[in-house]
């Protein structure tokens, strides 16, 4: 992306078709080159990335990956057809997903959503991250394995059951966490400097991406 985006206002064209994500239960197995389950989140380092050199002179040892992480408490929030996002961690406020099309999308109803539409994914080449569900509810996070040629098929929608948290390795493709229904919290942990590379699917390949919830 090459200018910033409006994450509370994304102003998404209407019509746009829907690609079915494949819904997996996650398992050590499953998540191999994603990230791995995490039982105990005091007990899991961050990784964090190196800052880059930009010349033929390498970066010093010891230096360029000093900024170290910042936490704090992650909110996924179903209002209607909208499920919001807000990051403690790094003071973002998102919409990372709808119920229904967005153009008909409205807040002002307690409807459990059947499915989820994902408009945009990032990942963070500086450092890895933590999400650990406090309320110990299933949820649900969409990832890609890392690479700028992303595509709307390589995404895999993992399914928890709210007994342990995730942690993403750096590069890997996510957009938070999704909670089923109604409000969720998660324990939120990642590299400081939180450089952050997106993908929009509804402007670069005119679809959002599905998953069905209902019944979870």
């Amino acid at each position: 992306m090459s200018q910033e985006i409006d994450y509370l206002n994304p102003a998404l064209p209407p019509g746009l078709r829907c690609v079915s994500m494949p819904v997996v239960d996650a398992t050590p197995a499953t998540l191999d080159g994603f990230g791995r389950l995490v039982t105990d989140p005091s007990a899991c380092s961050i990784e964090i990335v190196q800052w880059p050199a930009v010349g033929t002179r390498p970066i010093d040892p010891g230096t360029g990956d000093q900024a170290g992480t910042t936490e704090g408490t992650f909110v996924s929030e179903w209002r209607g057809d909208i499920l919001y996002g807000r990051n403690e961690a790094v003071s973002g406020n998102y919409v990372l997903a709808y119920a229904t099309a967005p153009e008909a999308a409205r807040d002002d109803h307690a409807n459990a959503p059947e499915r989820m539409l994902l408009w945009h994914a990032n990942y963070h080449p500086d450092g890895g991250q933590l999400f650990f569900p406090l309320d110990r509810l299933p949820f649900y996070v969409p990832l890609a394995l890392p690479g700028d040629d992303i595509a709307p098929e390589k995404f895999v929608c993992f399914r928890f059951d709210g007994q342990q948290g995730l942690y993403i390795h750096p590069n890997v493709w996510h957009e938070g966490v999704f909670t089923l229904r109604g409000t969720q919290r998660f324990f939120d942990k990642q590299g400081a400097v939180h450089a952050r590379v997106s993908v929009d699917f509804a402007r670069e390949f005119g679809c959002l991406l599905e998953a069905p919830i209902s019944g979870a």
